[in-house]
């Protein structure tokens, strides 16, 4: 019977577990926290976006860190085999906007449960408390691994699955890459992904609270319009956040990081061009000549950031809206399809959903997730250089790449 060692506790470290126990070894989970899945149960806000409805070529491309590494291990095991496996594990689930998939319950601690259950059943050992601090490396193959607390580990391959460096508190924080590069492997540098942004203008503060749903949001890099995506944002005191600002942020931290200028602009009316937007700015005006801009805008927008529109438009919001040129409409039409945002930083990892950068994949077989420098060392997980957009994307990437790692460990 093989003895396999999975280094981390999270979805891809119990679904490697499970996926191993099930096929005959004997396996000991390491975990450094009190509990496992403690990222899992905060998914999705708590409710458990387990994965996702699309099909191969959706996850790919909801997949911009690597995601073509993922075909091998999507196919042997994929967001209906996820489904399917819960569903027999006793968690019904629900499909809703955008292809998420949750729990009928809408607990994702309901998945942790389900999973710790089952890795009982299958008596996989685990060991809480347990920090992996080096790899036991001998002539080109990995034996096992070492504890803080001097514990010793053997075994015939050992499964790196602990994470990036994402949400720290629950037990991220970049040791498995070090632990990779430690024993000769490349990672890239570890950065938030799917993390809010820090906005430079101070008028964002007192927006705080407001969402704005159907909008267009475009990341400007170096002036240059680089990415465009329709849908829900939200203003905070540091700046904005919301689905579509989590996604565009991965290119707009690269670039952060490279020292280039990063900006936004929200379109406000996106199902308006500005000849008809113009048109009902002429209406609207019309009907509430007598009115102060800052109330004749009230139709228009919602009250919070109605000052920083008329600004951008260098309008005085104490004019009368019947007294507006045609050359402040215009200026008003360009504020409502570009409100400019000049980002200055990204939120800290503690506040970043998953990580970029970790592993390099060119040194990982795809099929197996076996190191292609040492036999007996497989990863799975967001360990890898691997990250997703939102939708329950990065947890099929993490049961899937756990099954395949379990699956070469065991063969």
């Amino acid at each position: 019977m093989k003895k396999i060692l999975v280094i981390g506790g999270g979805a891809a470290g119990m679904m490697a577990a499970l996926t191993a126990a099930r096929n005959g070894a004997s396996v000991t989970i390491a975990e450094k926290m009190p509990r496992l899945g403690k990222k899992l149960s905060i998914t999705g806000k708590g409710r458990g976006n387990l994965t996702n409805t699309a099909d191969m070529d959706g996850f790919i491309k909801n997949t911009p860190g690597n995601g073509a590494f993922l075909h091998s291990s999507l196919r042997a095991f994929d967001n209906n085999a996820v489904i399917a496996m819960f569903n027999d594990l006793g968690v019904a689930t629900k499909v809703e906007r955008g292809g998420r998939v949750f729990p009928v319950s809408d607990r994702a601690a309901d998945l942790v449960a389900a999973l710790t259950d089952e890795l009982a059943a299958q008596k996989v050992a685990v060991e809480y408390n347990a920090k992996i601090e080096g790899l036991i490396v001998e002539d080109g193959k990995i034996f096992g691994a070492t504890a803080k607390n001097g514990r010793v580990y053997y075994a015939d391959a050992v499964i790196l699955a602990t994470g990036g460096a994402s949400y720290p508190a629950t037990g991220s924080s970049g040791d498995g890459a070090k632990l990779a590069a430690a024993v000769g492997h490349s990672v890239s540098p570890l950065r938030p992904a799917l993390v809010p942004l820090e906005t430079e203008e101070e008028w964002v503060r007192d927006a705080a609270g407001l969402t704005l749903k159907n909008v267009r949001v475009t990341l400007i890099i170096d002036c240059k319009r680089v990415s465009s995506l329709f849908g829900e944002m939200l203003f905070a005191h540091f700046g904005v956040t919301g689905p579509v600002i989590l996604t565009l942020s991965r290119e707009a931290v690269i670039a952060l990081d490279e020292k280039k200028s990063v900006e936004i602009a929200v379109d406000l009316k996106p199902a308006l061009d500005e000849g008809k937007l113009d048109a009902r700015l002429q209406r609207d005006f019309a009907a509430h000549g007598r009115q102060v801009m800052k109330n004749a805008a009230k139709e228009l927008l919602p009250v919070k950031i109605i000052a920083p529109v008329l600004d951008a438009a260098y309008i005085d919001e104490e004019k009368t809206a019947g007294q507006l040129t045609q050359k402040e409409r215009r200026r008003l039409v360009g504020a409502l399809k570009n409100l400019p945002l000049t980002v200055v930083a990204a939120r800290s990892f503690a506040e970043a959903i998953v990580t970029a950068g970790g592993v390099s994949v060119k040194e990982i077989s795809p099929k197996t997730m076996e190191s292609k420098l040492l036999k007996g060392l497989f990863f799975a997980g967001e360990v890898m250089d691997i990250d997703a957009n939102t939708g329950g994307f990065n947890l099929q990437a993490a049961f899937s790449t756990g099954y395949a790692a379990a699956l070469g460990a065991v063969s």
